[in-house]
């Protein structure tokens, strides 16, 4: 089997990400990033969603960009709350963190190569997001390139490939495609700012989106809002 390695939030689309990553008959290597984010109960999501598809290896990363902030999710600034779909769509969202992808994606670069992984997949989309610039099909090129000029594998000929199979699809699409492959929704995390016992708040704009696709594909999400 090939390798892969698996950027894995906890989230509902990284989530969905690495059950088609194993559905495709890779062998999964988890990276998990705690970076001193307001959600960080989707940590301990990663660690359940490792253990339900008995990845070969989960790598846990201790990387605190609240340092920088910047963020609604790093920094005393308001998670917004019942936004509307032109707010969402027009302005980079504050919920936005500064360079994030390109932070992940090169901690996994490191990790893929020094496994000889074939791949990185993660979860990116645009459809919901469109305002964040690090999940633009041009950004995810552009990382490809410097993977291919900037590591040894790369070099080699041997280039480590960046996949990102949520990025056109709608988050009705992506809840479908997790029901067919048996994802544990029940075991992820969307919320940005949860409440007591980690409860989802239902208003952020992760909550709704979350709330919205799970009515269009006509399921019962198992996380419920308070």
């Amino acid at each position: 089997m090939s390798k892969v390695v698996v950027l894995a939030s906890g989230g509902l689309d990284s989530t969905v990400t690495a059950a088609i990553a194993k559905s495709e008959g890779y062998e999964l290597y988890f990276l998990t990033i705690d970076y001193g984010q307001r959600h960080r109960t989707e940590i301990d999501c990663a660690r359940k969603i490792s253990e339900y598809f008995a990845v070969k290896e989960h790598k846990i990363i201790q990387l605190d960009l609240r340092t920088f902030g910047g963020s609604a999710l790093t920094d005393q600034i308001p998670v917004p709350t019942y936004q509307t779909v032109r707010n969402r769509t027009q302005q980079i969202p504050l919920t936005y963190v500064p360079a994030r992808n390109t932070i992940f994606l090169s901690l996994a670069l490191a990790y893929a190569e020094v496994l000889g992984a074939s791949s990185i997949f993660f979860g990116a989309n645009i459809r919901d997001y469109s305002g964040y610039p690090d999940c633009r099909p041009e950004f995810i090129q552009a990382f490809k390139n410097m993977a291919r000029l900037g590591t040894r594998m790369g070099l080699e000929g041997h280039q480590i490939d960046i996949l990102a199979p949520l990025l056109f699809l709608t988050k009705r699409e992506i809840i479908q495609k997790g029901h067919a492959l048996g994802v544990p929704f029940q075991w992820t995390n969307s919320c940005y700012n949860p409440g007591l016992h980690n409860q989802p708040c239902g208003q952020c704009d992760s909550c709704v989106i979350r709330q919205q696709g799970f009515q269009e594909a006509m399921l019962p999400d198992p996380v419920r809002a308070e």
